[in-house]
């Protein structure tokens, strides 16, 4: 038993969620009335839906806490980074609502009122701001989760180094906890594609085709031209030699890993090939692994607005830009866990009054396509960081008459 274990965690878990997704659609057309095997995708969720409140809650207070001033042109850098997740924001509302996508849920017939305007989202947001931080919590209103973590983390940024240390500890079991619910994904994929095409037969599958197309589709606009366009602006120079470099040593890598985060050498190599400061990047470089989420505010934004779009709530531009900024932003602090994003939806979803069982069924939709999804995902968010953190660099280079490198 312990050898099969091991044979079993070897293979990656991209390959053992394959093989999952496979399994559940085979038996979902070969025996659609099992109700056992619906049950491994309700567990996955209900695991999910337990622990991403205090993941957010613990991550964002450790990561606040902890942070260190940057120094040079670390201001430059981090602005980069937050007008990078604005255009993706941005991008990603505009295919949504150019390109509307359905995505099929165990319970879309209830009636949801449709957000009226910037005035009642401002209100309802206050109102979730200030709610008690354990209820927040049980309540899964992210909002508040997340305002109290940002309060208790800046203001615990003069605690001692052991109470800072006791939280990164805490915020790393918690975070192990997650992949180890992560590493169950092949079951509760399962049940979830068993559950889905035993309803819906294989035509669900040309939708998870389409939500893909749009999500892929905007990533591609980001690093082809969004991001080049920010790099012209910075430097006045060609940008494509630098992107297409930062694509293919640190994109590609992070595309197979799946994780910023594991991939944070591999970019520290790359910005010292590019010839940056080290005072500078090995700052830079960590920080856009936390907070640089131009992949996740892509997910969080199109899979938001197909699931308001699903359930017939009627969204304005600004209003759907603004709520999509806003979740994207507050990502940075699961941007460490696999899949990190998708937990990250609930949020979103409840700026948009949706109920939290609806928007975790839409993160279980997220990991059935994660395979392709986070993986994109994580190539952008990880070579955007070196792109970034060059340009940035290279600005200041060229205002000292210096010649660029690339």
């Amino acid at each position: 038993m312990k050898a099969l274990l091991q044979k079993w965690n070897s293979i990656s878990l991209v390959k053992r969620i394959l093989c999952g997704l496979a399994i559940g659609a085979i038996l979902g057309l070969a025996a659609p009335g099992l109700p056992v095997i619906p049950i491994l995708g309700t567990l996955f969720v209900g695991a999910l839906k337990a622990v991403a409140p205090v993941l957010v809650f613990l991550l964002v207070i450790a990561s606040l806490a902890r942070a260190k001033a940057g120094s040079g042109n670390m201001g430059r850098v981090v602005g980069l980074y937050l007008i990078g997740t604005f255009l993706a924001a941005f991008t990603a509302v505009l295919a949504a609502f150019l390109f509307p996508v359905n995505i099929t849920l165990a319970d879309p017939a209830m009636d949801y009122e449709a957000v009226s305007g910037i005035g009642e989202v401002i209100n309802a947001l206050l109102l979730k701001v200030v709610e008690n931080p354990i209820s927040a919590m049980a309540g899964a209103n992210y909002i508040g989760v997340l305002t109290w973590a940002a309060v208790f983390g800046l203001a615990l940024r003069r605690a001692s180094d052991g109470t800072k240390e006791v939280l990164g500890n805490l915020a790393e079991a918690l975070t192990q906890a997650v992949r180890w619910i992560i590493a169950c994904a092949p079951f509760g994929i399962l049940g979830l594609v068993y559950n889905a095409v035993a309803s819906n037969g294989l035509d669900i599958f040309r939708e998870y085709g389409r939500l893909l197309l749009v999500l892929v589709g905007c990533m591609l606009v980001i690093a082809l031209a969004v991001n080049p366009l920010i790099v012209f602006c910075n430097t006045r120079a060609n940008p494509y030699p630098l992107v297409f470099k930062c694509l293919k040593e640190s994109g590609i890598t992070a595309f197979f890993t799946r994780s910023s985060a594991a991939n944070i050498p591999v970019n520290m190599e790359l910005c010292k090939d590019l010839q940056l400061d080290e005072d500078n990047y090995s700052v830079s470089i960590p920080l856009g692994a936390t907070i640089n989420m131009g992949g996740a505010a892509v997910t969080i934004t199109v899979m938001t607005l197909a699931t308001a779009h699903t359930l017939g709530i009627a969204v304005d531009f600004p209003t759907a830009l603004i709520l999509s900024v806003l979740a994207a932003v507050s990502a940075c602090g699961a941007s460490g866990v696999a899949g990190g994003s998708l937990l990250l939806i609930p949020l979103a979803c409840s700026l948009f009054g949706i109920p939290n069982d609806i928007a975790m069924q839409v993160v279980g939709v997220g990991f059935i396509i994660g395979v392709i999804q986070d993986s994109c995902e994580t190539a952008l968010n990880s070579s955007t960081d070196v792109l970034f953190t060059a340009s940035a660099e290279y600005a200041t280079w060229r205002k000292n008459g210096r010649k660029l490198p690339i």
